[in-house]
């Protein structure tokens, strides 16, 4: 079945898988209407409830902090409730007992709504509290782990240093062998496993929790695809050591490690987005990745279908380049009509009009996308950054959700991608009728005049050589801030890794700029 099971660690990620499990749940069909061209059994495992009622859960690992999960249980509708602690209490201990219990989270008006089937209120950036306020799908309780050492912005134990998080998965795999304990039941229920894909903060303790657990699935799971998601927050000035860490470390482990930012330099006119809201941050992330993985879970009969281990081969491109970005633009699905066929690579590719120029044979269409989803260098420094000279692109994946181009430019592209005696970027170009649903849990951040209810997604998962610009201003800072014992390795890791987008391209003029 060609499973892909996702692991999730922390706010940040807990908010993009949300949406990215509201999302899946918007694919099925019921009753009469047509089969969704998504394969479910791919990231939804089948179980019994405890009545033994068939359920459908995802096949998903939720990680975060104490007081992070908002009223979101282990129990559920589908598997009953807990027992009560305090009756447990009293079989075990004869005397008197004395409960103290924490204050009652409240569950969320739109949670209310759901579980009495009515049609949910509007959410807003100020009724969103926790992800699980606006969760549509049920978890199998052991997708449920709360890590009880530190709590949710905690003022006196914070969760922030890299090493934190090192440590803290050393603690818990030496108590309790996180893998065996966590991973292993969803393991067991694949029987083609395609894929991990995991989920996290970059620039926070999370970094180091990833980092370690990816090193010890990497002892288990050997060259299983790894691919990781990074996020790192906008907007402020980053944890320069954190993130020279997490790019360091988790990239030598993973099959593909793509950062993406919660807050881009630069955002279109169509793009209204509260900086401040990861209810609004996640879902500009979530479009990102939701868009770029969809070939990973199309059926067999689908064209464009795709697999995470075909997409690391053409981005590596015969090398070891594990790191990309994302770039995407964005429509209202009725402004594609009639730009396709003689005028899709012409089309103002921008909501209300925006436009941005056009690219060269290099830029293989990442300038023609006006979304750049890579974390700024600018933000290391607290400048503005200064445009760099052209960048290159070694290999690209476009994926297309709606009729962005037509047929026959998808099969010159494709083609033009298998010559081998071809010169320039190697890309493919994957496209899909399947729209990128907007249920009334995801934030309407995306305006076209009109509520929109799908969006046509152009996004792009590119390896160029704008990522050797940014892990070079990273090293820079990293050495100047990282004590000696750590330094050299650290430095020297991130300069190889620069290497891998400079070999073969010229790189001595550009090496210095901050874009």
């Amino acid at each position: 079945m060609h499973e892909v099971i996702t692991l999730q660690f922390g706010q940040q990620a807990n908010h993009v898988g949300t949406h990215f499990w509201n999302a899946q749940e918007a694919y099925f069909t019921y009753g009469d209407e047509e089969e969704s061209p998504v394969d479910h059994d791919i990231h939804f495992r089948p179980g019994h409830s405890e009545d033994g009622t068939e359920t459908f859960t995802p096949r998903a690992l939720i990680y975060d902090l104490k007081g992070a999960f908002g009223t979101l249980r282990r129990d559920n509708a589908l598997y009953g409730a807990a027992d009560d602690p305090t009756a447990i209490a009293q079989q075990m201990w004869a005397g008197n007992t004395n409960v103290i219990r924490t204050e009652q989270i409240q569950q969320s008006v739109y949670q209310q709504h759901l579980d009495q089937g009515l049609e949910p209120p509007t959410l807003s950036p100020d009724t969103v509290r926790y992800w699980s306020d606006y969760n549509r799908v049920f978890y199998h309780p052991k997708s449920i782990v709360q890590l009880q050492e530190y709590e949710l912005n905690s003022a006196l134990m914070p969760f922030e240093k890299w090493a934190t998080g090192e440590d803290l998965f050393d603690s818990l795999d030496k108590e309790h062998d996180l893998l065996d304990r966590d991973l292993r039941p969803f393991l067991e229920e694949c029987d083609q496993l395609q894929a991990i894909q995991m989920i996290t903060s970059a620039d926070d303790a999370w970094g180091g929790f990833t980092a370690k657990y990816l090193e010890r699935m990497r002892d288990e799971l050997g060259k299983t695809s790894a691919w990781v998601w990074g996020l790192e927050e906008g907007g402020r000035k980053p944890r320069v050591a954190n993130v020279a860490q997490s790019i360091y470390q988790i990239s030598s482990q993973a099959s593909m490690y793509i950062p993406l930012t919660t807050l881009p330099d630069v955002l279109p006119p169509y793009v209204n987005l509260n900086g401040s809201s990861k209810w609004h941050t996640s879902a500009l992330q979530l479009v990102a990745m939701e868009s770029m993985t969809l070939p990973t879970r199309l059926r067999l009969s689908q064209q464009g279908r795709s697999s995470f281990a075909d997409i690391e081969t053409l981005l590596s491109n015969d090398g070891n380049r594990r790191i990309a970005q994302v770039n995407m633009s964005i429509k209202d699905p009725a402004e594609l009509e009639g730009e396709a066929d003689g005028h899709a690579s012409q089309h103002d590719s921008r909501m209300n009009g925006f436009t941005n120029g056009t690219h060269g044979h290099d830029d293989a269409e990442s300038k023609d996308l006006d979304i750049d989803m890579q974390p700024k260098t600018a933000n290391l420094t607290g400048e503005r950054g200064q445009q760099s000279r052209r960048t290159h692109v070694f290999s690209q994946l476009q994926s297309l959700r709606g009729k962005w181009k037509s047929s026959l430019e998808i099969e010159d592209t494709n083609l033009a991608s298998r010559d081998r005696f071809g010169h320039g970027p190697r890309i493919e170009s994957h496209q899909s009728s399947l729209l990128f649903p907007v249920v009334d849990s995801f934030p309407q951040v995306f305006a076209s005049g009109n509520t929109v209810q799908k969006l046509a997604v152009h996004a792009t998962l590119s390896t160029t050589t704008s990522v050797a610009q940014r892990i070079r201003a990273v090293e820079r800072i990293a050495r100047s801030i990282i004590g000696i014992d750590e330094r050299e390795a650290l430095c020297d890791g991130l300069v190889g890794i620069c290497e891998e987008y400079e070999d073969g391209w010229d790189s001595d003029d550009d090496s210095d700029d901050d874009s």
